[in-house]
């Protein structure tokens, strides 16, 4: 029951970054490169019309990891207080900079929240990465100091950044040089993503322009990818273990590995839609990628003397889990029956569907 929960929740977290991520980069792409008020408001309504709905992924996800794995959920959601809270405030100001950007038609007012949409995208595209490198990095379980824990076994508190700035200290920072490399190939990989969205789903004058942008942040990306897969040893001496012990999982880099050669041929794709599927590859991959990397466990621990956090020591009783296993399935099918419905009424160009007037 606890490798079902695990696949269930990844599964859903990986859907809310394929559907939210576009809405992160579309931002991005909103924030550097619309210039002109036509393709400003399009563009908008290419993250605009769909926002609500994706981060029902996330809500559920939580839930799921609530009821699923309890200990882990009070562990996480307290070591990370702080940039938890900035994240929420960052989700908050881009669905406000969204909604508000249209109530009135004054340069000044719309240039503030398309700046705030803007921003508040970047922020979000940059701390969930950097959210993904401390995960793989681990931190302080019990906070060990000289050897002596000071909170119970599978608590933790992480300041902003700790005075050595190394992923290696015993007590690191949220942040730290080797998080803030995952959040920039995370910025890069949503801003792939969101492009390709707005190609798919708007008429933008810069849509071509899009294409030339793909292909140069997907040479930069290929760089940084390389330099992450190096750093990771020091991070890790033998992440690819999981992966020789088990072949099949060489999928999941396969899957990246194809999305991003995939998109440096942007230029030569006949359809639009296929550019989508290829940094929709590239989230997948990636996320599933550093999950597998780590199975069963959920969070590293920095010290020797308290454990990681695995699946295993962190779920809930079999009985809940069991009951849950229903509530789950049921919850499951209205989501994908209501994202159906919505994609359905939304299906095609958005040039001309109202929004936010």
């Amino acid at each position: 029951m606890e490798v079902f929960w695990y696949l269930i929740i990844a599964v859903f977290v990986t859907i809310f970054f394929v559907l939210d991520g576009y809405d992160f980069g579309v931002g991005i792409i909103h924030l550097f490169l619309a210039k002109e008020e036509k393709d400003k408001e399009v563009i908008a309504k290419a993250a605009g019309l769909f926002w609500d709905s994706n981060e029902v992924w996330l809500v559920a996800a939580g839930g799921m990891l609530f009821m699923a794995f309890p200990t882990y959920y009070a562990s996480v959601f307290s070591g990370f207080y702080l940039p938890i809270m900035m994240v929420l405030w960052l989700i908050i100001l881009r669905a406000v900079g969204l909604e508000f950007r249209s109530q009135f038609d004054f340069p000044m007012w719309k240039s503030i929240w398309d700046t705030v949409f803007g921003v508040s995208s970047f922020l979000l595209a940059l701390f969930f990465g950097m959210a993904l490198g401390n995960i793989v990095r681990g931190v302080n379980l019990g906070g060990v100091e000289a050897g002596i824990s000071k909170y119970e076994a599978h608590y933790f508190f992480l300041p902003l950044w700790d005075a050595s700035f190394s992923p290696t200290a015993m007590d690191p920072g949220v942040i730290d040089w080797f998080t803030i490399v995952i959040g920039v190939i995370s910025v890069l990989v949503l801003a792939i993503h969101g492009a390709n969205w707005i190609i798919l789903k708007t008429n933008a004058s810069i849509n071509e322009k899009l294409k030339a942008v793909i292909f140069k942040l997907s040479i930069v990306l290929l760089v940084l990818t390389v330099f992450s897969l190096f750093i990771w040893h020091i991070i890790n001496p033998s992440p690819f273990q999981n992966f020789l012990d088990r072949p099949l999982l060489f999928i999941f880099p396969l899957i990246y590995l194809i999305g991003l050669v995939g998109l440096l041929f942007i230029h030569k794709l006949k359809k639009e839609g296929h550019g989508f599927v290829l940094s929709t590859m590239l989230v997948v991959g990636g996320i599933s990628f550093s999950l597998a990397s780590m199975f069963p466990i959920i969070l590293p621990s920095t010290n020797d003397i308290n454990p990681a956090l695995t699946i295993f020591n962190m779920a809930a009783p079999k009985y809940g889990l069991s009951i849950g296993t229903n509530w789950a399935l049921i919850g499951g099918l209205l989501i994908v029956i209501y994202i159906l419905v919505q994609k359905r009424f939304r299906g095609g160009k958005i040039d001309d569907m109202d929004y936010g007037h």
